[in-house]
Order: C-alpha cells, then structure tokens, then sequence
C-alpha cells in the first residue's frame, strides 16, 4: 500500500478561502491588505513565482503592485525603491524576489526592508523574533510547512523529527519553529547536513522528514522507517529526454521508492509550494492587522 499523498494545493485553498473571508471584512472597514513584489532580471523561474504571487494576490482580494526592473537596475535605486515601498501606506508586505543580480547586495536589501512589512520574514528583526520564541513573521515556507503537517493531520507534537538542509530560509527556521512549545510544533528536532554523518541512522527513527537540502532525489526508500511522514521541499532541474523541454523538476525525496514506505508524502510540484504562498499571503494580512491596530 502506497503512501497517502498530501495535496499542498487543496490545503492551500482552504487558507486562502479562510483569508478571503477575513479581507472581506477588512474591506467593509475600508481596508484593502496590500503586497508589493519587486522582480529584478529575467529569470524565468523568478517570473513565474511573482506572477503565482500575484494571481493568489487577486483570488483572496489583497491588493498587489508588482515592479519588475532589468538586469542593470543599480544597488542604489533598489534602496531608494524599498525605501519608496517601506513609506507607501497602500503597502503592508513587501516581497524582493531571489535571486537578485550580482551588482545588487541582497543581505543589504534584506535589512532595509522595513521589520513590520517584511512578511518573507527574513530580516534579521524577524528572525530574532523566531528565535526568541516570539514571532511577528515567520519566514513563508517553513509557516506552510507547520500549517501543512497540522492541517493534514500529522501534527508534529511529542514526535522526532529531522529536517535535512540548514540553509536560512528553511532548514534553520523550521528547526527552531518546530521546536517551540505550540499547539502546531512541539516536536524533537534533529537537523542534518554535509557535516553530518551517516544521516540515513538520523531518517530512519525520524517521524517526520522535511528534506530540504537542494539536492535532487536525495532521500531514499531505504532510509526511512515504515509509515513516517514525507515532507518535499525540494525543486531541483533534472534532464529528461522524454519531457518536451529536455528537463523537469523534481525534489530532494526520490519520490517513486520512498511512496512505498512512506504513510505519507507530498509531491512536487503541488505540495510545499502552494503552502509558501499561502503563509506569505497569511502574513500580508497579519502585517495590515498590526500597521492598522486591528486585533
């Protein structure tokens, strides 16, 4: 028997629904939640994400302004274009998409961002929050993916979990969020990385996995115990003759051996990634709570 299959997608739907409920009653007040997406270059990944951004934007009812800009766009008029988006009132989030080009310092503009508009959750201000146990914004994929697993009904509390990948804008994170004492978290946590060795001995007594180590099929079948739950965050470009492109996408977790152990496991693409844009659309709204004092 095959593992149950997360849909990220339908998951996804049901917040948006929630949150749609919830600006309309913003907008009975006048008030219009507003995200602003500033797209640097031309790639083509970045582009596609924006416009994902912006077309969940119109289904909820948040008001988005995206900004795309070419590859020449100097590191001074980025400044000067966050800081024109840190003082517009239409705005509660702003979100800079990665990768920027290389003329640009991204940490810079990370930080220029202001705290209380950063719904990506990635400042500094932000990040210190989650640490200390005290978040304002938490960074957008590991939110979904707490909201994933609770939502699914394989809740995290009291079980081992390991997350694979330490990068800051997941692995990090997600270790300390799902860490804390909360009713979606609570968990034992293990991280493991390329310093870690034999990490299939980690996988193996984990409950939970979230793999998230930017390298294609990692996981195996073979390295996890019968019935734990399979989170995929990955999405790694492999070459495929058969595809009409000569490449697609697939995740950290070898999808096909792992679906037979595994009790249940999401896919990609429709699991993790429908969930990000869930939670920054989720911050968004939070962000126009608390720039307007609205409990």
């Amino acid at each position: 028997m095959g593992a149950v299959i997360i849909d990220g997608k339908k998951i996804s739907d049901e917040i948006k629904a929630e949150l749609k409920a919830e600006i309309d009653q913003l907008k009975s007040k006048g008030i219009v939640p507003g995200l602003a997406a500033v797209l640097v270059g031309s790639n083509p990944a970045s582009a596609l994400y924006v416009k994902m951004k912006a077309r969940a934007c119109q289904q909820v009812g948040i008001f988005s302004d995206v900004i795309i800009k070419d590859n020449n766009f100097t590191h001074a008029r980025m400044i000067d274009l966050v800081d024109d988006l840190n003082n517009r009132d239409d705005i509660d989030g702003i979100l800079v998409q990665s990768p920027l080009p290389g003329q640009i310092d991204e940490p810079a503009v990370t930080f220029r961002i202001d705290p209380g508009k950063d719904v990506d959750g990635f400042h500094p201000v932000n990040q210190g929050l989650v640490l200390a146990g005290r978040p304002v914004f938490e960074p957008a994929t590991p939110l979904g993916i707490l909201e994933l697993l609770d939502r699914s009904g394989n809740n995290p509390s009291g079980k081992e979990v390991v997350v694979l990948g330490r990068g800051l804008l997941v692995g990090r994170p997600l270790a300390v969020m799902l860490s804390v004492k909360s009713n979606i978290a609570n968990a034992t946590v293990t991280v493991c990385h390329t310093g870690t060795k034999n990490i299939a001995a980690h996988t193996r007594r984990a409950d939970i996995i979230v793999a998230a180590m930017g390298k294609a099929r990692f996981l195996t079948g073979d390295m996890i115990k019968p019935g734990a739950v399979v989170v995929d965050v990955g999405t790694n470009q492999i070459d495929d003759p058969t595809h009409p492109k000569g490449k697609r996408v697939v995740g950290d977790v070898d999808f096909d051996s792992v679906k037979e152990v595994a009790g249940a496991i999401t896919p990609v693409p429709g699991g993790v990634g429908p969930m990000t844009i869930a939670a920054l659309l989720k911050n968004t709204v939070k962000a126009c709570r608390i720039r307007r004092g609205i409990s």
